[in-house]
């Protein structure tokens, strides 16, 4: 169930973005790529970026699309660092010597009628010094939890283990019951900032 929520939140399955996660160190090279599974060839695809964490304040950045064989810039963008290329069902976001700044939710896009239609996104985070795995360690057996029994009392036995059964139920459920209140929430914020971007392109 959280799996199709956030199929829903991130986008539709007609834009189809890979990875849909990647940490880079510093200064390296990143290659987004966004597939087509219903729009013909001749189909404009811009790439969009989501820099800070879903808000009241979101907004999407644009950045750039690929048009008759070049790349046409959004607004502060550098050349040098971001290039777009490939036409419909292929195309190709690629990043150079990429910075923390960079970090971010990043979405190709098409223009529908009468809707925006998004892609699944792709989440890059970009980091000074990538997290080391840890060590393996001695393995150690766990200790059995063991329910004690009462020999002499049937009803006592079944009962010993009743209220670990049922804390474990609730907490399931409270999860499941946050998760899904969370999921909501993001959806409404981000479809708060894809009206706001709908507006810009039908000025």
């Amino acid at each position: 169930l959280l799996f199709l929520l956030l199929i829903a939140l991130h986008g539709s399955l007609a834009l189809v973005q890979t990875p849909a996660f990647l940490m880079v160190q510093t200064n390296q090279m990143v290659t987004l790529s966004c597939k087509t599974q219903t729009s013909p060839s001749n189909t404009r695809i811009y790439w969009l970026r989501l820099r800070q964490a879903l808000s009241a304040n979101s907004h999407y950045e644009f950045l750039a699309y690929w048009e008759s064989k070049k790349t046409v810039y959004g607004k502060e963008v550098d050349s040098e660092k971001l290039t777009v290329h490939g036409n419909p069902p292929q195309n190709v976001l690629t990043l150079q010597n990429v910075k923390p700044a960079d970090s971010g939710v990043y979405f190709c896009m098409i223009i529908g009628i009468p809707n925006l239609v998004f892609g699944t996104g792709t989440q890059l985070s970009v980091v000074d010094v990538l997290p080391t795995s840890p060590q393996p360690t001695k393995k150690t057996s766990p200790k059995k939890k063991v329910c004690h029994r009462v020999p002499t009392r049937v009803t006592q036995k079944r009962l010993s283990c009743a209220p670990l059964i049922l804390g474990l139920l609730a907490a399931g459920v409270l999860i499941l019951l946050v998760s899904l209140g969370v999921a909501i929430h993001l959806r409404c914020l981000q479809r708060r900032a894809r009206l706001r971007l709908l507006k810009q392109f039908y000025k």
